[in-house]
């Protein structure tokens, strides 16, 4: 008898036991999500550090494996990623530091052009009588705003000293903020670089364990998204700027190699470079120096259009196989989404779209 109602209990037994096995996971994953949602809100300020940390180390990668297999490096992993990281501060710190020396040399005739902008006003540049088109309004609004003793001009009379300072304060809190981020960012990308192939070696392991073969592929993809989106977005960027640098120094620009450098930063954002550019020709076309502004002008153009629909559509979409036009959506769309990181998320999730609808038209 008590064999024969053990029998008959198994079943019933097994049962419950699967269930409260399914139950058990059920609440450990509500219990992991729970707490990565904490950990994740209590880091959140840092996010942006971790994410361009990543993003950086994902662009370094191929070069970062390259140096850690050299003899020189192949015990001194510590060595290596310090040498790296202080490579990609000085990358970011040193342009700014040129700024920031040129902009304190000339703070004083700044100041000084400001004081007398403010009693006097700005005189009316003589090549806009010459405009082909709408010279009588152009002149007729400046000298109404800006000819006029600026303390006084209706186009800066909201700007009285209050705003002035809530304005001075803001801006001084965000450079505040983003050298902090920044601060951590480079502290994070250390510990990526020093843990080294481990890291990389967990992490495939990771996503395979979690997604399969399919999802760490997928994940491979992105990776491989955002490096080649790093590699053209700076690439050209530089390449830009150090030819518009050329030209403004051969055309008379002044800080020309100032100005190639903010030339570069602005053509890693797409369409971006124009703006430096034609604001360097308008400024020819003021001092008289038609033939200069133009040559800037068109150059700039030409350059702007080779690098733009078919350098960077190479190097962005070549490598993830993107259509140019999922990759300008990338970049345009995930900058207006996410900020500067969204220039590279941005194509990243484009090359989920494709995979996602090749997956599908396969299946």
């Amino acid at each position: 008898m008590a064999i024969s109602s053990r029998t008959e209990n198994t079943p019933a037994a097994a049962e419950a036991a699967d269930r409260t096995r399914r139950m058990q996971r059920a609440a450990s994953a509500v219990l992991y999500t729970v707490l990565v949602l904490v950990a994740a809100y209590t880091a959140r300020t840092f996010i942006p550090a971790v994410v361009w940390a990543i993003v950086i180390a994902i662009a370094l990668w191929p070069a970062f494996g390259w140096l850690e297999r050299r003899p020189i490096f192949r015990q001194r992993h510590t060595l290596l990623a310090v040498l790296l990281t202080l490579a990609v501060g000085l990358l970011f710190v040193v342009p700014f530091a040129v700024v920031a020396a040129q902009t304190a040399d000339e703070a004083h005739d700044m100041l000084q052009w400001f004081h007398d902008v403010l009693r006097t006003g700005i005189p009316m540049p003589a090549f806009i009588q010459r405009l082909p088109t709408g010279a009588q309004q152009v002149a007729h609004w400046w000298q109404a705003n800006l000819a006029t003793p600026l303390e006084s001009s209706p186009a800066v009379k909201n700007l009285h000293s209050a705003t002035f300072v809530a304005m001075t304060r803001h801006f001084g809190s965000r450079v505040v903020h983003g050298l902090v981020i920044f601060g951590f960012m480079l502290m994070t990308l250390f510990f990526i670089f020093q843990a080294g192939a481990k890291l990389g070696r967990q992490l495939i392991a990771g996503s395979r364990r979690a997604l399969g073969a399919d999802g760490a592929a997928l994940l491979q993809r992105m990776a491989d998204s955002v490096r080649s989106t790093v590699v053209g977005l700076v690439v050209v960027g530089l390449g830009e700027g150090a030819l518009l640098g050329i030209a403004y120094a051969v055309t008379g620009v002044p800080h020309a190699t100032l100005l190639g450098m903010l030339t570069a930063v602005a053509a890693m954002l797409p369409f971006c470079a124009p703006i430096v550019f034609l604001g360097s020709a308008l400024w020819l076309l003021a001092q008289g120096s038609m033939v200069a502004a133009a040559g800037v002008a068109i150059f700039g153009l030409v350059v702007v259009f080779v690098s733009e629909h078919f350098v960077r559509p190479v190097l962005i979409g070549g490598s993830t196989r993107l259509p140019f036009l999922l990759v300008l959506f990338g970049i345009l769309g995930g900058a207006e989404t996410f900020g500067l990181l969204g220039l590279f998320i941005g194509p990243a999730l484009m090359t989920i779209l494709v995979v996602l609808w090749t997956d599908w038209i396969r299946a």
